[in-house]
């Protein structure tokens, strides 16, 4: 889609935020109100219709899309959108260690026994641990407490929660950045670990550092996200 409109402005609607084009308002793929509850999270995304060029680029509109998903996917059903991320809960990034490396195995426990030690005193929970790649069984509380801390969130937690569980494979990651309980760069960097082991020990690849740049672009909008909410 061509650009169209010259101004962009932030109104008031339906006790929240929307955004106008020429006085006409944002509407989402599926035809709501591309209206918000945050101030901030609307100017966000105001600003991101006012950088358009010529043309729509939906990729470098981050806070456009995930309102979009925030209305149109998860709102509907908030509790069927959760089920996927929820699942997490059964097999943690962070639960998994190196069956080999024991230089390896030092850096996961650094970077992730803090983590695991945040959610279980958060939540009242423990974690099982293993070494390899089978699957552990996770104490039935555990994934009990986990899931209930993901079907709390509304619309809008729930969509900021997906990028970066999904990204990183932990659960736990995505709710200490929810949280805040660790800043975004340090959660990127415990849940990118293995990738950059193996890099510094093998040597760079082109493809996985393309897409382990993609990913922290999507981490890093999840994140801002968040904090606009």
């Amino acid at each position: 889609m061509k650009r169209f409109w010259k101004e962009v402005t932030v109104v008031a609607e339906d006790g929240g935020w929307g955004i106008a084009l020429d006085g006409r308002p944002v509407r989402t793929p599926q035809r709501a109100s591309l209206a918000v509850a945050s101030p901030a999270l609307a100017e966000a995304i105001a600003g991101e219709w006012r950088g358009v060029g010529e043309t729509i680029d939906p990729a470098a509109m981050p806070m456009t899309g995930l309102a979009n998903a925030a209305i149109d996917l998860a709102a509907p059903d908030v509790a069927a959108f959760a089920v996927p991320i929820a699942a997490y809960a059964e097999s943690d990034l962070f639960c998994y260690r190196d069956a080999r490396d024991a230089a390896l195995q030092t850096e996961q426990a650094a970077a992730w026994n803090p983590l695991l030690a945040w959610a279980e005193e958060r939540y009242g929970i423990e974690f099982a641990l293993t070494q390899g790649v089978l699957p552990v069984d996770q104490p039935a509380a555990t994934i009990t407490a986990l899931h209930d801390a993901v079907f709390a969130q509304d619309a809008w937690g729930i969509t900021a929660l997906t990028p970066p569980v999904t990204i990183g494979g932990s659960l736990v990651a995505g709710l200490a950045l929810l949280e805040n309980a660790f800043d975004a760069d340090t959660l990127w960097k415990a849940v990118s670990l293995d990738d950059l082991y193996q890099e510094r020990r093998w040597g760079v690849d082109g493809e996985a550092q393309k897409a382990r740049a993609a990913n922290k672009r999507d981490w890093d909008r999840a994140a801002r996200f968040l904090t606009l909410l």
